[in-house]
């Protein structure tokens, strides 16, 4: 599953989209209409967590990419038809295997990005307010929840657990305030 550094890293391999309008859709998804984006400018794209976000006036594509979804830029995967594929002048985005949704109004009436590790908001004085309120949590959970950290998935749970020298199955309330931090 794609984790937060992965969807950040496709937000600005489509930077070159955004301004651009919707020239071509097509796809096999069933839960939205595809033609809603038809000749529609990207406002912008942006990231929160492991959801993907094509801005448009007044409504957000959300991409989830679940747990085998990819993404391909100016490129198709072979004999795979895309759950959604956008078209522009200058190149195109297929997204494959992955969750699509449309969130009414702005991205910022969705998200806090206070919580998102990646976003420059990240707010690690509200992430640890958070934890104390979970004591009896176990790290390995709280460091995958996503309304404390938002992006973060095993790699990164994993790999923040082992450089600290805490075991996973350690509650946050036994933490010392410095391994807390």
């Amino acid at each position: 599953m794609p984790e937060g550094p992965t969807i950040v890293i496709l937000r600005e391999e489509c930077e070159k989209f955004r301004g651009k309008v919707v020239r071509q859709v097509e796809g096999n998804t069933k839960v939205i209409d595809p033609k809603r984006m038809l000749r529609k400018k990207v406002l912008a794209f942006r990231s929160w967590g492991k959801h993907f976000l094509v801005q448009f006036s007044g409504f957000t594509l959300k991409v989830h990419f679940m747990l085998f979804g990819r993404y391909r830029v100016d490129e198709r995967k072979e004999n795979a038809t895309p759950r959604l594929g956008l078209g522009f002048a200058n190149g195109e985005l297929n997204l494959y295997a992955c969750s699509v949704n449309y969130l009414e109004g702005a991205p910022e009436d969705h998200y806090d990005w206070r919580s998102d590790v990646m976003a420059p908001e990240w707010d690690p004085a509200l992430a640890r307010k958070k934890l104390r309120a979970m004591p009896d949590t176990l790290a390995c959970d709280a460091l995958l929840d996503q309304s404390v950290f938002s992006g973060v998935g095993n790699i990164i749970k994993n790999e923040v657990l082992w450089r600290i020298r805490v075991s996973p199955l350690s509650t946050v309330g036994a933490l010392p305030a410095k391994k807390l931090a």
